[in-house]
């Protein structure tokens, strides 16, 4: 999470000076600014608040979070996709 809060902070910065280089008011970039940190530490939250739930839950579980499991569908194999393009069969024309 470090990695994102640190991305997150470089950008709140940027921005605004970037804005400034492009000729925005320094009062635009400043609301921009604010903007971003609201945005961030929003996100922030939410990220932690989504981690400390996934902890309570494996925790609850008693299983590792990187358990091999079957996908959302639960489907496996290379046979199991549907759709696509295939040799053969009907088109259009034929």
């Amino acid at each position: 999470m470090s990695d994102v809060v640190r991305w997150a902070a470089f950008s709140c910065v940027l921005v605004p000076v970037v804005l400034v280089g492009y000729g925005t008011s320094l009062a635009g970039a400043a609301g921009s600014a604010l903007g971003l940190v609201a945005v961030t530490g929003v996100c922030r939250l939410l990220l932690r608040q989504s981690e400390r739930g996934t902890a309570r839950l494996v925790e609850e579980q008693g299983a590792k979070p990187d358990d091999d499991r079957r996908g959302r569908h639960g489907r496996t194999g290379a046979g199991a996709h549907r759709g696509g393009r295939h040799a053969g069969g009907s088109a259009p024309g034929d």
